[in-house]
């Protein structure tokens, strides 16, 4: 993919979402960027051809990571912080494996006219990594580059790619076991199923949990779609509102779901866990601010990283095949959970 114009400072600053001035200092040798910041500045410009670098190959080469803008403009900060970990942490996998880790966002006007960001024309990569949270139109033309791809945390089936996604069967059927442990028999469920596949995964194991343990599944106790990431809220009133009976717990699809349920349970006079159990999946870092402990299954964040850089760089040529390597999350026990037979006590 070769380069026909010449490379500026600002081109190095733009394609890094960084200033000019940190580009001019990190190239000089200059004070006044860190290291971790200098060294992505000199990969970038040995990888643009800036100057006097266009001679000097990086070490490794160049990954694209693709992110949709919208994980990382959720109006809470712990899923914002869910997905910044998961970023820079494949940013430090990548790093590790002797490459170096761009990241290239994808905004709703793109990913809406099907509109690859310009690293995929102007620079040289040895592969790609998408956060599968885009539409199957969208993954399909990143895929259609004929270039080493691997989805990560979500993908779309019938799209034959390399994925690394959490263990979202196995994590939810752990999680409505420990409420069926608990006494719990009457349990709902809370996760846009429509939207990605790990809340499709999640719901299948919540089935699976309830089906192996003879349990009903009302689905009027149930919300399985959703109209988009940003109406959860609207959609759980809605949800609430309509229920003629609540269920002695919920289980859903990922702690932002259960810290607004459980939000707008108290807005109705109903407390967690002495009148309803929840229990969620991510682990988010929200702590007392929501004044809910809540238990959860932990996403091995590191793990599902690392697992994305070796399958995208390892010499196995498999990163053009259906290959899903999933990571078991952990399940983490804390005070949403209250034992059937003290509910009411």
């Amino acid at each position: 993919m070769a380069r026909k114009k010449k490379v500026s400072m600002q081109d190095i600053a733009d394609y890094l979402n960084v200033s000019k001035n940190a580009v001019s200092l990190a190239l000089q040798n200059k004070r006044g960027v860190g290291e971790e910041m200098r060294h992505k500045i000199v990969e970038a410009a040995k990888e643009l051809g800036y100057g006097s670098y266009a001679d000097k190959p990086s070490s490794g080469g160049a990954v694209l990571v693709l992110v949709p803008e919208r994980i990382m403009s959720y109006q809470d900060n712990d899923h914002y912080q869910f997905f910044h970990d998961m970023i820079w942490g494949l940013e430090k996998s990548i790093r590790a494996k002797g490459c170096n880790a761009v990241i290239a966002p994808i905004d709703a006007e793109m990913e809406a006219g099907l509109a690859l960001p310009r690293h995929c024309t102007e620079l040289a990569y040895k592969g790609i990594v998408l956060f599968g949270i885009v539409d199957r139109a969208y993954a399909k033309l990143v895929w259609e580059l004929d270039a080493p791809l691997v989805m990560l945390d979500s993908y779309h089936r019938g799209l034959p790619c390399p994925i690394v996604a959490s263990d979202n069967i196995e994590g939810a059927y752990e999680a409505v076991s420990v409420l069926i442990e608990a006494g719990h028999r009457d349990i709902g469920f809370i996760g846009p199923t429509n939207l990605t596949s790990s809340h499709e995964e999640r719901w299948f194991g919540y089935w699976k949990a309830m089906s192996e343990n003879g349990l009903p599944i009302d689905l009027s106790k149930a919300v399985t779609s959703s109209a988009s990431f940003h109406s959860t809220v609207e959609e759980i009133c809605s949800f609430l509102d309509g229920l003629r009976q609540q269920p002695t717990a919920f289980f859903c699809g990922n702690d932002r779901i259960a810290y607004l349920l459980a939000e707008e349970l108290g807005k109705r006079g109903l407390r967690v866990p002495e009148d309803i159990s929840i229990v969620g999946f991510d682990d988010l870092k929200a702590g007392a601010e929501h004044g809910l402990s809540l238990t959860t299954m932990r996403v091995e964040k590191t793990r599902m990283c690392d697992a994305a850089a070796e399958l995208l760089l390892s010499p196995s040529g498999k990163s053009r095949e259906m290959v899903r390597h999933y990571i078991r999350p952990t399940l983490v026990v804390r005070d949403s959970i209250r034992a059937i037979s003290e509910i009411g006590t």
